[in-house]
């Protein structure tokens, strides 16, 4: 069982997701989307070899998932004041890295990890076009655990854009890695580690 500490590591590096069980939440509301996502993820057959189906299966589940983050403003604000100084180029290879490292690893690694976990939903918070949906995880050695997501409304539709583990954004902490590589390497060296990172999983 992975300590408190590794944990903590763990959902830093990708953004982890969790998963609850589906409640009656309205389906246009910001609780909904964080459900809905988390029983996508759930879902994802993990192991080796998988039939063609279940392959097919992955793919269509790691869509809807994805469907529900705002992977454009996590890229943005992942990056932040390095953003808009890259190329288009640039941004879109680092938008396509991010988006294979959930597919690859976080949303599997995640819903498997804490698939036997007992999450309690909090009061939602909309603010006009943001929203809160607090959860707390109850872990069997490591006790309570505060989730926050934060989610921002697009065109009327509720998208996941961070996620708070007890009270420390997730995001803001990947952003300081990411700012550290740069400082002392450069931005190529992001995209390196990412693309490096994606082999490792793919074998």
């Amino acid at each position: 069982m992975l300590s408190r500490k590794n944990l903590i590591y763990f959902i830093v590096l990708f953004l982890v997701f969790f998963r609850p069980p589906l409640t009656k939440a309205n389906e246009s509301s910001p609780q909904y989307t964080v459900e809905k996502l988390i029983s996508s993820i759930s879902k994802l057959k993990i192991g080796i070899p998988l039939s063609l189906e279940e392959i097919e299966k992955n793919k269509h589940l790691s869509s809807r998932a994805l469907a529900l983050l705002d992977l454009e403003e996590v890229s943005q604000k992942s990056l932040g004041k390095h953003w808009e100084i890259r190329t288009s180029a640039e941004k879109i290879r680092f938008h396509d890295l991010l988006e294979k490292m959930f597919v690859k690893e976080a949303f599997p690694s995640s819903g498997k990890f804490f698939s036997k976990l007992k999450l309690v939903y909090g009061k939602t918070a909309i603010k006009k076009l943001q929203a809160n949906v607090p959860i707390t995880v109850i872990h069997e050695k490591e006790g309570e655990i505060s989730i926050n997501f934060h989610l921002k409304n697009n065109d009327n539709r509720w998208q996941i854009v961070d996620v708070d583990l007890d009270e420390v954004s997730m995001r803001n902490n990947v952003r300081s890695q990411f700012y550290k590589i740069i400082a002392e390497k450069g931005f190529r060296e992001v995209i390196r580690r990412m693309e490096e990172k994606i082999i490792e999983i793919k074998n």
